[in-house]
């Protein structure tokens, strides 16, 4: 795989989900661009009723990603990183 330019590739994702945000937010919805990794993958914290929704893979997948993807081919997989921070370690 060649060199991806990070920079371009960031605004390129960012100019997608500028586009499709208007249909997150009308279900109370929406995401926040964590990171674009050279390899392609697109890492994204999920806000307001998208966090903890039954649905929200298949809007991370079916929508988020199924979007980027057909429209930057270099985009191999969107990612959703909401939960690291609450990441648990039980001391027993």
């Amino acid at each position: 795989m060649s060199k991806i330019n990070k920079k371009e590739l960031e605004q390129k994702v960012k100019k997608v989900l500028e586009e499709i945000e208007p249909a997150l937010l009308s279900h109370g919805g929406g995401v926040e661009l964590v990171e674009v990794t050279e390899e392609g993958v697109v890492k994204l914290k999920l806000l307001g009723a998208c966090v903890g929704c039954m649905f929200s893979i298949a809007t991370l997948k079916g929508f988020i990603e199924e979007e980027l993807k057909s429209r930057i081919p270099e985009i191999k997989e969107v990612v959703d990183v909401t939960m690291e921070e609450f990441k648990f370690e039980p001391d027993f």
